[in-house]
């Protein structure tokens, strides 16, 4: 038995799912919902599939865009990131930085981070502590 791909159903597909280009990652989260669904589906047809290749594709060109290491990523931007997806506050920082004042000027970008504090923050985030140095 042969599977023969409908574009009518596919079409009905995308009416329903809407997929665009990721911009925001709230957008981002609702992609990452559907895929899952899509996912744990049994049985998806030709059509699902090319919606979740679709889905997986707009996912990974959002996260390389959004979330990769570019020109614009420093030690500060890296810091922010990584407190943002631990949903960690400033002051869950004060005792791996050693105070607040500092830990407030790191994240203001005033004050360059240290290679005791790189260190200290490495192990916290467990990742190179390079990342956190200039």
């Amino acid at each position: 038995m042969t599977l023969i791909f409908n574009p009518d159903k596919y079409a009905n597909l995308l009416s329903q799912y809407q997929p665009r280009l990721i911009r925001t990652e709230e957008e981002n989260n609702k992609a990452l919902a559907i895929v899952e669904e899509l996912m744990h589906r049994p049985n998806r047809s030709l059509e699902e599939n090319e919606l979740y290749a679709l889905l997986i594709t707009l996912i990974e060109k959002f996260e390389q865009d959004y979330y990769s290491p570019g020109k614009a990523s420093n030690p500060r931007s890296l810091l922010l990131f990584l407190m943002e997806q631990r949903n960690l506050k400033q002051s869950d920082l004060v005792d791996v930085m050693g105070s607040e004042e500092v830990v407030l000027e790191a994240i203001a970008g005033s004050r360059e981070i240290n290679q005791a504090q790189a260190k200290a923050l490495g192990g916290f985030f467990q990742v190179d502590p390079s990342l956190f140095l200039t």
